[in-house]
């Protein structure tokens, strides 16, 4: 097999994939997409696609020698595991928000050892960052404190009872700790700077000689991702739309919910067929 022209790395959840909660259909019901589930977590559905995306994405995995699709995401190994998305199971994955880069579904341990010793080296350590997040959050809207691959901290919120300012406050608190804050959802993140989508993405072009890379991404934490790639997408709904945040290079979709995730999938496969006429 050929290397691939063409490198799409594209975030997961709220991007390509959504909750029931996110999908933000159109109303009457009847107008409505067909969906397919690509996710199952304790015997229930959890994350859906349109049939149409769905058809679109297997389209764009079977490129093989034209197109690279990787899945990137914020999820840990084990939460990524639990999607099936429709096409060739991919070469390539980046979990843990660049933590783990996965080949063949396998973590690669020479590019883990160089993110930690990184993290070890530029940021403060995750423990004083989660002992902060448990002593200043109030149990009344905090339902969950949780630790990712031993590499950032969330906590899960009920999003009404939020207090605006403690967002606020702990992005400035760990700001000056080298570390980010991203609200997606009900899930609070807390996650190092030097922890990037962005570096295992460079690194996956680097081992297949990809000469474009494509991206799409709707949070915080995918804006480093974006304007690492040649080319970007964010959808209508998220954080950095929320912000009205773009840059060179990227372009900011009008759909919002499920109908986002389709048209991202055909300006991926539209490129990947400019790129093979230019080749």
């Amino acid at each position: 097999m050929s290397s691939p022209k063409v490198l799409v790395a594209s975030d997961l959840d709220r991007t390509l994939i959504y909750s029931a909660a996110a999908l933000a259909l159109p109303l009457p019901d009847e107008r409505a997409p067909r969906l397919l589930c690509v996710e199952v977590y304790e015997s229930k559905p959890l994350s859906y696609m349109t049939e149409t995306a769905a058809a679109l994405l297997a389209e764009l995995g079977e490129l093989g020698d034209e197109a690279l699709f990787v899945p990137t995401t914020t999820r840990t190994r084990q939460q990524y595991r639990r999607i099936q998305l429709p096409g060739p199971a991919p070469k390539f994955a980046i979990c843990a928000n660049g933590g783990h880069l996965l080949v063949d579904g396998a973590s690669d341990p020479e590019w883990h050892a160089q993110v930690t010793e990184r993290l070890a080296g530029e940021c403060a350590p995750l423990g004083e960052v989660r002992a902060h997040m448990t002593a200043t959050a109030d149990p009344a809207w905090v339902r969950k404190h949780r630790v990712a691959e031993d590499l950032f901290a969330y906590v899960v919120v009920e999003r009404e009872l939020l207090p605006e300012d403690w967002v606020k406050e702990l992005a400035v608190w760990a700001e000056n700790r080298g570390w980010t804050v991203s609200l997606q959802g009900r899930k609070i993140y807390a996650v190092p700077k030097p922890l990037t989508k962005s570096a295992a993405m460079h690194e996956i072009a680097r081992r297949t000689g990809a000469e474009l890379t494509l991206a799409a991404g709707d949070s915080l934490l995918d804006a480093d991702l974006l304007l690492a790639a040649d080319r970007g997408w964010r959808p209508g709904h998220g954080e950095l739309a929320d912000v009205g945040w773009t840059a060179p290079g990227i372009t900011s979709l009008p759909e919002r919910g499920v109908a986002a995730g389709e048209r991202i999938l055909r300006e991926f496969l539209r490129e990947v067929r400019q790129a093979r006429q230019v080749r």
